[in-house]
């Protein structure tokens, strides 16, 4: 009897056990087909979109719905757009009336300087304002819609409050001061139908006392509403607004100089009674029709591209799992990332943003919500996405593909370059906010600096920057000068140029890869290996048995 011959397995691994039991179990002629088999599936998988309906008559789909998605998501946001400048229109329009109609001597741009220095110039500012709101003035001098807001039959009231430190005795004269630091807050209203008596201004204080020497902020608050009807000849419904009104006097710095500022909060609702004769609700109705039909391309549009997306996946972990067995070779990131299309990513943010912030618009014009301002945001990126994802079509072409790759070659430089530039950018904006910020309104903040810098760099404004420098300090002049002179001269002349270099040179690298060929990867050595057998025509027309694999 013969003994049993014992197999022993040189596989230690999983990987290498399937490649053991791929090599035991197929012949070189199977080994051929589906090598054969997995060249033509990536070359399909990399064609464009009428390469694929010339050679399986597969329908661009993704190709007619982006079109269509460009042209509607575009016609939603301009009539988006233009209803949203007349909400912000309305709100800042009716901002500045409140200003002159509640600030006396209130002139246009001068909200930085709008102050008063003596006690009485604030009694008098303070009983102006609530004159403006008694006896129902506002409807009377206002040449708008405003009116009071109303509690059942009642108008609401004017809150005056004042915050100060609870106790406090300050002597400059002799160098000292006393003081609880604690802050309390007195409040009392004022009825706008409550007898009220213009004499003198001992006698119109209101019962309103103010230590001046303990005094931080007096505010005066109350509402108003108005209604925005300029959205009628739009063919909208118009829009009830509530305005909550803080006029503040703040002695926070307590340097002799009370600042005043109005703040408008404004919310905005659906109105309780109305009537519009007119086509306008079925206008409304249309538009919201519109909506819902931009929401379901945009979900077609995200279906589609979210199929590619995993296809590419599953395509990529096979080509990895047969190159490995195949080859004993494992495919590189970049191969890899060869069948990640960012395009469609890119859509499907793009997507996903349409939906929402058209979801949001048809609230919006339901009167359910009024945040318009995040609505446009949503709206205003997806569009940017769409209108930057035409490029991806525009790419098929030679010509136009330069932009991409050179965008893409130097991508990583670019930001690396910006990394370093950038740590030298903070160090000039801190010092110059630390130094100059007392004396230069454009370095009174973090944020103002960055931007000062950001529009020297881009040769903005130099002269204004140099000439505000207060000569307060010839110390601080002179520092200023040298500040900035290095900068311009830094960034202008040096970093500035060595970025356009980065970019020139990348440029000039993609213009000879064009010429002579660019550097073959793994990926594109295994497509070049042309099979004389692959047809992908149905009937006896043959595609070419060459196809270039573009390069995204």
């Amino acid at each position: 009897m013969a003994s049993p011959v014992v197999v022993i397995s040189s596989c230690s691994s999983p990987e290498e056990e399937n490649r053991c039991t791929f090599n035991q179990h197929t012949s070189p002629s199977e080994e051929l087909l589906l090598e054969d088999q997995m060249r033509r599936k990536l070359k399909f998988f990399f064609m464009n979109p009428c390469e694929k309906f010339w050679a399986r008559g597969r329908k661009p789909w993704k190709l007619a719905i982006q079109i269509l998605k460009i042209a509607v998501v575009t016609i939603q946001l301009v009539f988006f757009g233009l209803s949203n400048q007349m909400v912000v229109a309305f709100k800042e329009e009716n901002t500045i009336a409140f200003k002159h109609l509640f600030l006396k001597g209130y002139m246009d741009r001068t909200d930085d300087t709008y102050a008063v220095y003596t006690q009485n110039d604030v009694y008098h500012q303070i009983i102006f304002a609530v004159n403006q709101m008694k006896y129902l003035q506002l409807r009377n001098t206002s040449v708008g819609n405003h009116a009071y807001e109303k509690k059942g039959t009642e108008q609401s009231a004017m809150a005056i409050c004042q915050r100060f430190y609870r106790q406090g005795n300050i002597c400059p004269g002799n160098d000292t001061f006393e003081i609880d630091p604690e802050i309390e807050t007195e409040c009392f209203f004022v009825e706008p139908d409550e007898p009220f008596h213009m004499g003198t201004l001992e006698e119109n204080k209101l019962n309103l006392t103010l230590d001046f020497h303990r005094l931080l902020t007096v505010e005066l608050q109350f509402k108003l509403k108005a209604i925005n009807l300029q959205t009628i000849r739009h063919h909208e419904l118009p829009d009830c607004y509530d305005f909550s009104l803080t006029i503040t006097f703040d002695n926070k710095a307590h340097s002799g100089r009370i600042k005043i500022s109005l703040d408008n909060d404004i919310s905005i609702r659906e109105c309780k009674d109305w009537h519009v004769s007119g086509s306008i609700q079925k206008n409304t109705h249309y538009m919201m029709i519109f909506d819902a039909l931009v929401i379901l391309i945009c979900l077609a549009s995200l279906i589609l591209c979210l199929r590619s997306v995993v296809r590419g996946l599953q395509l990529q972990q096979e080509f990895v799992n047969f190159f490995l067995l195949h080859y004993k070779k494992e495919v590189s990131v970049s191969d890899r990332m060869e069948f990640v299309n960012g395009w469609y990513i890119m859509i499907i943010i793009s997507d996903i943003l349409t939906i929402i912030g058209s979801i949001l618009k048809m609230e919006i014009q339901a009167k359910n919500l009024t945040n318009y301002d995040l609505c446009s945001i949503l709206l205003g990126t997806s569009t940017l996405f769409v209108w930057v994802g035409v490029i991806r079509y525009l790419g098929y072409f030679q010509a136009y593909n330069v932009l991409i790759l050179t965008m893409q070659a130097s991508l990583p430089k670019v930001l690396r370059f910006c990394a370093c530039a950038g740590m030298i950018y903070l160090g000039y904006t801190f010092c110059g906010w630390i130094v100059l910020g007392p004396y230069h309104d454009k370095f009174e903040d973090l944020n103002t600096v960055a931007e000062c810098l950001f529009s020297l760099v881009n040769g903005d404004d130099m002269f204004a920057t140099f000439a505000q420098i207060q000569q307060k300090s010839i110390l601080v002049w002179l520092f200023s000068r040298l500040y900035l002179y290095s900068f311009i001269s830094l960034f202008i002349y040096m970093i500035l140029s060595l970025f356009i270099a980065l970019i020139t040179d990348s440029y000039d690298t993609i213009k000879k890869y064009q010429q002579n060929g660019f550097p073959e990867t793994d990926l594109q050595e295994f497509l070049k290996e042309c099979s004389s057998k692959e047809k992908y025509q149905k009937g006896s027309s043959a595609f070419l048995s060459c196809v270039c694999c573009l390069r995204r």
